[in-house]
């Protein structure tokens, strides 16, 4: 499995932005308020980067101590932190499209609008933050048997 790519990371969070801008442009136009998130959705973002963190560390242990790992154990913490850290940079462009559209108008956003974007951004990047570092702690050191040519001849008397 591939480590996940900063740019990727990047483009999701740009279209994120754009989604976020433009889903605020649509509420004002249809004279509605805009969309401020719940000051849950933190508080859940950063749950989830100590849940990644939190499994991947024993896969981080065990590769340290030579102690060998179930290798299914170790992928389903590596998916974890990828998914978390797509969905971070996802939940981080969203929030910065949301304050860009409040900051973009002619008159003074909220606070509490403007303290929500904030902390949805804040805990957003700590949740890519954790979810790589995560990802991090579960890279597994190549096996032995990984690195020796393998034949691909058939064995004599089999046919095929």
């Amino acid at each position: 499995m591939k480590r996940t790519s900063a740019g990727l990371l990047v483009v999701l969070a740009l279209f994120a932005a754009g989604g976020g801008y433009l889903l605020d442009q649509l509420l004002t136009a249809g004279g509605r308020a805009t969309f401020t998130p719940s000051l849950l959705l933190p508080v859940l973002l950063l749950l989830i980067a100590a849940a990644a963190l939190g499994v991947a560390w024993p896969v981080r242990r065990s590769v340290r101590s030579g102690i060998r790992i179930d290798p299914f154990r170790a992928l389903r913490a590596a998916t974890l932190a990828r998914a978390s850290s797509l969905v971070g940079a996802l939940m981080a462009g969203f929030g910065a499209g949301l304050l860009v559209f409040l900051l973009s108008r002619p008159i003074d956003p909220p606070v509490g609008s403007t303290v929500a974007m904030l902390a949805l951004i804040g805990s957003a990047i700590v949740l890519v933050i954790a979810a790589l570092i995560a990802e991090q702690f579960c890279t597994l050191p190549k096996d032995p048997d990984d690195s020796e040519p393998r034949d691909l001849a058939p064995e004599p008397g089999r046919g095929h």
